[in-house]
């Protein structure tokens, strides 16, 4: 006699927070490109700024994009990574001069990415989450 196989439910993804998730990597790509190839250019607009922050951005944008990867897997972690990456990215802004309002507008991502988690009824995402 064979053991029942138990047949766990797939995870199922809204399709808010699945096109969240799929504009975070674009975006995170797309700051880890600019940040890498036109630093230079942020230096001359910034002049608080140093190549520390440039690269440190980089490297927090370059974290976001595992973090999107993580969250599209159902890692719970992904989540908490992002909101650390946002608050040191928000510190960050803050120091090199780019303002409170700018700064600010980084966290909306973690806005929308909280928002689109709760989002649902039978497949919201932070249950979900591991």
């Amino acid at each position: 006699m064979c053991p029942e196989a138990t047949i766990e439910p797939e995870n199922q993804r809204h399709g808010c927070l699945a096109a969240w998730l799929i504009a975070m990597v674009v975006m995170s790509t797309f700051a880890v490109l600019v940040y890498l190839l036109a630093g230079g250019f942020l230096l001359e607009m910034l002049p608080e700024a140093s190549a520390w922050s440039i690269y440190a951005l980089a490297a927090l944008a370059l974290f976001n994009l595992g973090f999107a990867f993580a969250l599209w897997n159902w890692k719970k972690w992904g989540f908490w990574g992002y909101c650390a990456t946002s608050a040191a990215a928000f510190v960050i802004n803050l120091v090199i001069g780019t303002g409170i309002g700018p700064s600010l507008m980084g966290l909306l991502g973690l806005v929308i990415l909280y928002g689109v988690l709760q989002i649902g009824r039978d497949n919201k995402g932070w249950p979900q989450l591991e």
